[in-house]
């Protein structure tokens, strides 16, 4: 058989002795009418369907069915962000399986060396609303000979008219998907604006209906801010929560990032929040952030769910969190209060400390521990420096919550520091942001005019906003640790070690020089703030 044969033979209807391949996918589409969003349409059949249809098509045909491509619920019009081979940032629609299939149309085999003359689909809405495509299937059809048909008739790439009006129904399905998006998306603007939780998976801290709390989770978020607020690191938030059996809403422990995410959420103090796309035009990479959902006139669209933080709490933990956790504060596993703080006073030593328990047959007491130089091998002295670790980890915790409690004292002594000083710039640009947005609904500016004005001012705007955030930041309460005394025996280990670490850079353990037991003056704390 020639390669005009098959394409001639599948014109007429005729697929004796040709191997045909299926090509089947899932297609979906929002029902409007709906109370919640779900998949629908008469046209909408499942993959078992598509393949038994096609089956049975080239089958009565007296065609053989060779193989069937599995396209596992892909999207033939949404398009993605890609990076070309150049360099060059594009956007396209991704099907690794359509394009394997067109590659081994081509080639005459599938990947496990099955021959294969053609492709079938159910209908063309099946094998692509992306002109793009479309083209390439074209291609394999008009330069290799290798026929693509359908069983409903809607699709006819076999011949010249046949492809210009394939053309045309591809080009008025991608319209459809199109006009459907921007219905799903101006639905969505409209939940948002009436403060509507959507779909998604539930945020932590609420239940399923994304409405009412979970209080164990709400209590855990209330708590961790309090402690954000005092001094508490993410890492040690972080380390709490997987340490006390906490995880994600899909089931993960949890990371630093992940935790920040949930902190820096508006929905916390009651705000209808969404998430918020940009691509970086020098890089192409994509970045996502949560921000506060306003209504027309600025203000924050309150949320139709229950809050758990108060806006002051709220806004108190993101200035302290900032944009990007520290890291190495209070993120590590150890089971001992100074490990990695002490460092041996030992002459051309100075190698890490390291908990290690008394031996049972030397003492009584089973929580007896010391901290001891590690073995050569591991950088240290081989043992020969070692202090109490009980009686140590008492005294260095007294002496650093008395040089807090000093700082808090002092910080408590100085006047208020000055509001924001640039908090009437703010004031002026967000005033003539309303002053535009009404001089354009007035019809007092063009539509040209009011796009080209709007970007500047929102740049201004949020540059400003960012700096208050840093100012927030360096003003806000948390460093005082006015409480520190009493909060410390409910800190959890990594929360303390990171107080710890926050202000000591090291401690000195000098040799025992024959005296027995816990002495003080062996100790020399080097606070980072000297």
């Amino acid at each position: 058989m020639t390669t005009a044969d098959r394409v001639q033979r599948a014109h007429w209807g005729d697929l004796s002795g040709l191997n045909i391949a299926g090509l089947v996918r899932l297609s979906f589409e929002l029902d409007q009418t709906a109370p919640t969003q779900v998949f629908a349409g008469k046209d909408i059949r499942g993959r078992d369907e598509q393949e038994k249809d096609c089956r049975a098509y080239v089958e009565s045909r007296g065609g053989t069915y060779a193989h069937t491509y599995i396209e596992p619920d892909t999207s033939a019009w949404k398009r993605k962000r890609v990076r070309l081979p150049d360099g060059r940032t594009v956007y396209r629609v991704i099907r690794p399986v359509f394009d394997g299939a067109l590659e081994d149309l081509k080639r005459g085999h599938t990947p496990d060396g099955t021959p294969i003359d053609g492709l079938i689909v159910y209908d063309i809405d099946r094998l692509t609303r992306d002109n793009r495509h479309l083209e390439d299937a074209i291609e394999v059809v008009e330069h290799f000979r290798r026929p693509i048909i359908d069983i409903t008739g809607t699709l006819d790439l076999l011949t010249d008219n046949g492809r210009t009006v394939a053309r045309i129904v591809v080009a008025t399905n991608n319209k459809q998907s199109a006009d459907t998006s921007r219905r799903v998306k101006r639905k969505h603007r409209a939940l948002e604006q009436a403060g509507i939780p959507t779909g998604g998976r539930r945020p932590f801290g609420w239940n399923d209906d994304k409405r009412t709390l979970n209080q164990h989770e709400a209590d855990l978020i209330r708590e961790s801010a309090q402690r954000i607020i005092k001094g508490a690191p993410l890492g040690a938030i972080t380390v709490d929560w997987n340490n006390r059996g906490f995880t994600t809403t899909l089931g993960n422990r949890w990371l630093n990032q992940t935790v920040k995410v949930v902190f820096r959420n508006p929905r916390l103090c009651g705000y209808r929040s969404r998430n918020v796309r940009e691509t970086d035009p020098n890089t192409g990479f994509d970045t996502f952030r949560t921000e506060t959902v306003l209504d027309p006139d600025g203000n924050p669209v309150i949320g139709q769910f229950d809050p758990i933080l108060t806006v002051a709490e709220w806004e108190a933990v993101t200035a302290i969190i900032g944009a990007n956790a520290k890291s190495g504060r209070g993120t590590n596993a150890r089971v001992y209060l100074l490990t990695g703080t002490f460092r041996c006073g030992k002459p051309d030593c100075e190698g890490k400390l390291r908990g290690q328990k008394a031996h049972q047959s030397r003492v009584k007491d089973p929580n007896r521990f010391y901290y001891t130089c590690a073995a050569k091998q591991q950088g240290g002295c081989g043992g020969g420096v070692s202090i109490p670790g009980n009686e140590t980890d008492e005294w260095v915790t007294a002496a650093i919550i008395s040089k807090y409690e000093l700082e808090a004292q002092r910080r408590n002594a100085q006047t208020e520091p000055e509001p924001w000083p640039q908090e009437a710039e703010l004031a002026e640009v967000r005033a003539d942001l309303e002053e535009l947005s009404k001089a354009r609904k007035d019809r007092r500016i063009t539509a040209a005019r009011y796009f080209a004005m709007l970007p500047d001012l929102e740049a201004q705007e949020q540059a400003l906003l960012t700096e208050r955030t840093h100012w927030l930041a360096r003003t806000a309460p948390n460093p005082t640790h006015a409480t520190i005394r009493e909060d410390w025996p409910t800190y959890p280990l990594a929360h303390r070690r990171a107080l710890v670490k926050e202000a000591l850079a090291a401690i000195l353990v000098h040799p025992a020089n024959g005296r027995r037991g816990f002495t003080p003056d062996r100790l020399e704390l080097v606070w980072r703030d000297d």
